[in-house]
């Protein structure tokens, strides 16, 4: 008995969506969304403000590996593209504490997506490298 043809699953034509369409200036918006959450630490600190605001050495200690430097740049890049805001108590020292804006509250969603994915499919991607390498 023959077994069922699976139709296959309707992958979008990612080009042809809004996200990858250009603009008046030239760009698309994935491109810009993907400069600021695409590096090393942005979404490593929206994961760690989703819940709640955090002081800034909390966040620090709660971001295995990043410098202060480091988390001081990407906090600014997230606060400048209205992902966090940055409070300031009048205390001595200062308390500083950073939570996500609605927009930063908002991009959860694509972030989970992109996790859950990731998680379906890090083994077929390792078993892939693995046999990629044995053949280099």
């Amino acid at each position: 008995m023959n077994a069922p043809v699976k139709a296959p699953v309707a992958v979008p034509l990612l080009h042809a969506t809004p996200g990858f369409e250009a603009d008046g200036r030239n760009t698309c918006p994935i491109r810009e969304v993907l400069d600021r959450v695409g590096d090393t630490w942005s979404i490593l600190v929206i994961i760690n403000l989703q819940e709640q605001s955090v002081r800034f050495n909390a966040l620090k200690r709660s971001i295995e590996g990043i410098s202060q430097r480091m988390l001081t740049v990407t906090l600014r890049s997230l606060e400048r593209d209205g992902l966090v805001t940055r409070t300031v108590r009048p205390t001595t020292p200062p308390e500083v504490e950073y939570a996500l804006t609605e927009l930063g509250q908002s991009i959860a969603v694509p972030i989970a997506s992109l996790g859950s994915w990731a998680a379906s499919n890090r083994d077929r991607m390792r078993q892939a490298r693995e046999a990629f390498d044995l053949e280099a």
